[in-house]
C-alpha cells in the first residue's frame, strides 16, 4: 500500500483522519493535495451510498491510489431522523453550524432528556482501482443538549450531549473524541480491513 486519498477538503476532518489511520503504511492525501478537484453530486439515499458514490468517483481519477470517502452526519429521532444525510446542507450549505445548532435546540424546545435521543453516523468507503468497494458504518450515540458548549470540534458538536461524560462531544479532548466517535470507530474498522 502506497498512497490513499481522502475524498475530502476539509482540514478538521484530514487532522482527525490522520491521526486515526496513523498506524497504515502509507501515504494519506486529501484531495487537493492529490492534485484532484472534483464536484460529485450525492445523490443517495443513505450514508453508505453517498460515500460509496464519493468514492467511486474519485477513485476513477486517482491512478492506481486506494481512494476512502465518508459521509456521516447527526440523526435525531425525535425529529423522523433529521438533518440525516442533508446534515451538511441543512438549511443551506452557507450557513453556520451556530444557526444550525440553535434551530435543532428550538425545534425540540420542552422535549424532555429521554426524547432528545441522537446519534452521529459515519460511512467509510474505500474504492479500489480493481473496481471494487468496501463501507462500514459506526455510530456514536448520545442526546441533543439544551446549549451549546465547548470549543473543541465542529459542526454539531457543541450540541451533541454524551450523558456517560456529562458534557458536548465539543468539551472531550479531540483524542478521547477520537476514541469513542462514529468516525473514529469507521476509520479503524477500515483501518483494520486495509491491514488485513
Amino acid at each position: 500500500m502506497k498512497k490513499i486519498i481522502f475524498a475530502t477538503g476539509n482540514p478538521n476532518k484530514m487532522r482527525e483522519i490522520r491521526q486515526i489511520l496513523a498506524g497504515l503504511d502509507a501515504e494519506i492525501l486529501s484531495m487537493a493535495e492529490a492534485g484532484i478537484n472534483a464536484d460529485i453530486v450525492e445523490d443517495g439515499s443513505t450514508f453508505e451510498e453517498n460515500a460509496s458514490i464519493k468514492a467511486r468517483a474519485i477513485c476513477a481519477l486517482a491512478g492506481d491510489a486506494i481512494v476512502l470517502a465518508d459521509d456521516s452526519g447527526l440523526e435525531v429521532d425525535y425529529l423522523n431522523k433529521e438533518p440525516g444525510i442533508y446534515s451538511a446542507r441543512y438549511m443551506g450549505e452557507d450557513t453556520s453550524y451556530h444557526i444550525k445548532n440553535n434551530s435543532l435546540i428550538k425545534r425540540l424546545e420542552g422535549v424532555p432528556d429521554e426524547l432528545r435521543t441522537a446519534r452521529f453516523v459515519c460511512a467509510v468507503a474505500a474504492a479500489f482501482p480493481d473496481g471494487t468497494v468496501h463501507v462500514v458504518r459506526e455510530t456514536m450515540e448520545g442526546r441533543i443538549a439544551y446549549e451549546e458548549a465547548g470549543q473543541n470540534g465542529f459542526g454539531y458538536d457543541p450540541i451533541f450531549f454524551l450523558p456517560e461524560y456529562g458534557c458536548t462531544s465539543a468539551e472531550i479532548s479531540p483524542e478521547e473524541k477520537n476514541r469513542i466517535s462514529h468516525r473514529g470507530k469507521a476509520l479503524r474498522l477500515m483501518r483494520d480491513y486495509l491491514m488485513q
